[in-house]
């Protein structure tokens, strides 16, 4: 790993080598380097999550001061879901650093995009180990909290079921209708496929690790093929 790279990519030099490199371990890397001698990332995934909605919080709550509660609420939702946090890792090349099973590696969609906003997570969490949360606040304004804009411009703060049941009650006069189409993989792993009907029509599916997000997914493109959004 050549921790340097990443380093400069994310405009912060880290004193303790070894946290970033523990950010950077998947669960999976263990199973076939037992004796990597650094536990795997979920635990500082833990701490970064918590640490970052309190940074994207403190933000909000400092440059929208007219804004209600809830809709300071849907904005950072908007702002720390795993699909922003994927993209963003995408960004910054942090999958090119991340230590995972050769199994893991091949993963697309999804999971890989989970895995990259576990691992996000994970970088921040170090971050506040190795610094402070000022040093936090200056990661997350400048690789995360620009995103604000696309948010408000697009209206991702809005959620898409909602969105979905609005336009089919004042247009159709009718509800849409979500239904479980499939589920595969192994317990810790499944793929959930929903379908969303209005009345009897598919219109579209989505998966997605819980029957709610493949819900969501659904939504998202019943949203893009009806040009509601």
């Amino acid at each position: 790993m050549n921790s340097d790279k990443l380093e400069n990519l994310i405009s912060y030099d880290f004193k303790n080598k070894d946290l970033l490199k523990e950010a950077l371990t998947h669960r999976s890397y263990l199973n076939e380097n037992p004796k990597w001698p650094l536990p795997h990332n979920e635990r500082l995934e833990f701490l970064g999550d918590a640490v970052l909605e309190l940074a994207i919080t403190e933000s909000l709550y400092e440059q929208f001061p007219k804004e209600s509660e809830g809709k300071l609420t849907t904005l950072r939702a908007a702002l720390v879901n795993y699909q922003m946090l994927a993209g963003l890792s995408k960004q910054i090349s942090l999958e090119k650093f991340l230590l995972m099973s050769r199994g893991e590696a091949k993963d697309t969609g999804r999971a890989r995009e989970v895995i990259l906003a576990n691992a996000m997570e994970a970088l921040i969490g170090a971050i506040y180990l190795d610094a402070d949360f000022k040093q936090v606040k200056s990661f997350v304004l400048k690789f995360i909290f620009p995103e604000i804009k696309e948010v408000l411009q697009k209206g991702l703060d809005r959620d898409p079921k909602s969105l979905l049941q609005e336009w089919s009650q004042a247009n159709l006069k009718i509800t849409p209708l979500y239904k479980l189409i499939s589920e595969k993989g192994p317990d810790h792993k499944k793929v959930f496929t929903v379908a969303v009907y209005f009345g009897k029509e598919e219109i579209a599916r989505g998966e997605g690790m819980s029957k709610q997000d493949a819900e969501v997914e659904a939504a998202k493109k019943a949203l893009a093929i009806k040009a509601i959004l």
